[in-house]
């Protein structure tokens, strides 16, 4: 019994002392999950996410790193810590004396923070993670990103009438405020709404070849951007106040609620929003959210909302030559392609009149087509032409002319209509397919 005691430890002995041998071997490497770190598009002056990467010791001996390093020390904006390490940038962007053991790894993270480049376009920012060895051997990483300067908004607020047209990108924070009796032109200028930001339009808004999005330009998983996840922001609210809004070839995309037109006092005279080649795409909550309001949509995209893409609670609204598509991946509570109802969305009632010619009003369930009478003696007054819907067939020839009625049982419905609707990398293109029934409708 002894002898099997003594001869246990010496078992354990000599595995303790394997453990811990090191060697200086020249012929021993390291081994990287990765031999470029390659960041996303970052913008100048904010932190990006936190990336990491495994380096492995896969040899029968430990191995002593003397040094790890940044090639650029502190110039480059990056910021690394190994196996729970920082970098610090008072002993030159190193550490030093790392030991990883026979078979074992350790993990290094990587930020980067990217000065301002004084450029137009996004500019190349790389370095290189310098491993030097016991042995004298050097082994390395790179590190990529692009990074892109732009303009910062905090809390801004339009007093007057105002123009911006910018060659970068803005990125706003907190609320941008247009107030009553101001005009506020955009053009050709791509705004990157950071969380939690809006804008709210007390005045008139007219943009035109404009992108409103959120301002993450990384990926949430490899194969997931999180320009494809909504509410990233809270989205464009016009207020009781607000009138003659254009949107021409304006995106807003991944908000909260995306557009919201507030209950105002009906006036037929002018459009209160006008909407022209527009897209309003994934967003958490209604896509478009038109009250009491007269109201134009020509050759809009309206799609994947977790409420309605298109929602009207009264008012005078036309819907024309538009693709309104419900397939929202988040939520099977999805809402309808269209919603329209005379009850308001208090309990007061709002006269309803609404026109869609030409539209495809399409989605995931058998009826995305909903309308909502709730409100006696109010007028209720709807109309389609030459539009493909997907809802039950009614026979009223008054108020439905000439309509492809979709049924789950069509060969041709729903997403076959469109060039690509991948629900697992949720990547859409809503062009119609070649073998779409619907030639002649929607926006494209």
């Amino acid at each position: 019994m002894k002898r099997i005691f003594y001869l246990l430890l010496v078992l354990l002995w000599v595995a303790c002392e394997n453990d811990d041998s090191f060697s200086t071997s020249t012929g021993l490497r390291l081994s990287f999950s990765v031999d470029t770190l390659q960041m996303d598009t970052i913008f100048s002056r904010t932190p990006s996410s936190t990336y990491a990467f495994w380096v492995h010791n896969h040899n029968d001996d430990g191995i002593r790193i003397s040094t790890v390093k940044l090639k650029r020390g502190n110039q480059s904006g990056y910021r690394v810590n190994v196996d729970g390490v920082y970098l610090d940038n008072s002993n030159g962007s190193q550490t030093n004396n790392v030991e990883i053991r026979r078979k074992d790894s350790l993990l290094v993270f990587v930020e980067l923070t990217a000065p301002e480049t004084r450029q137009k376009e996004p500019l190349l920012v790389e370095d290189d993670l310098l491993f030097a060895l016991e042995s004298g051997a050097e082994q390395k990483v790179c590190l990529r990103a692009w990074a892109w300067d732009a303009q910062r908004l905090y809390d801004m607020q339009i007093k007057k009438d105002t123009v911006i047209e910018t060659g970068v990108p803005l990125i706003v924070y907190g609320t941008l405020q247009v107030d009553k009796g101001v005009k506020l032109t955009i053009k050709n200028t791509d705004l990157y709404f950071h969380d939690g930001a809006g804008m709210n339009v007390d005045g008139q808004l007219e943009t035109d070849h404009v992108t409103m999005r959120g301002d993450r330009l990384d990926d949430m998983f490899d194969y997931l951007p999180y320009d494809r996840v909504s509410n990233q922001w809270e989205g464009v609210r016009f207020s009781e106040s607000s009138t003659g809004n254009v949107l021409k070839y304006t995106e807003i995309r991944n908000a909260d609620e995306a557009l919201v037109c507030d209950s105002s006092k009906l006036d037929l005279s002018v459009y209160r929003l006008e909407m022209d080649h527009c897209i309003v795409h994934n967003s958490n909550s209604t896509g478009v959210k038109i009250v009491n309001s007269y109201a134009s949509l020509n050759y809009c995209q309206l799609t994947n909302a977790g409420g309605d893409c298109l929602a009207v609670y009264g008012g005078e609204v036309n819907v024309n030559y538009c693709t309104i598509a419900q397939f929202y991946p988040f939520s099977a509570d999805r809402g309808a392609a269209l919603f329209f109802s005379n009850r308001g969305t208090t309990a007061s009632a709002n006269p309803l009149k609404i026109t869609c010619i030409g539209s495809i009003m399409t989605g995931y369930e058998d009826d995305v087509v909903m309308g909502d009478d709730t409100s006696e003696g109010t007028e209720f007054d709807y109309h389609f032409a030459n539009c493909l819907l997907r809802t039950p067939a009614v026979d009223d020839a008054e108020r439905f002319t000439n309509i492809i009625w979709e049924k789950p049982d069509d060969e041709v419905q729903g997403k076959l209509h469109f060039v690509k609707i991948d629900e697992d990398n949720l990547d859409y293109d809503f062009h119609l397919d070649e073998k779409s029934t619907a030639k002649g409708m929607g926006c494209y």
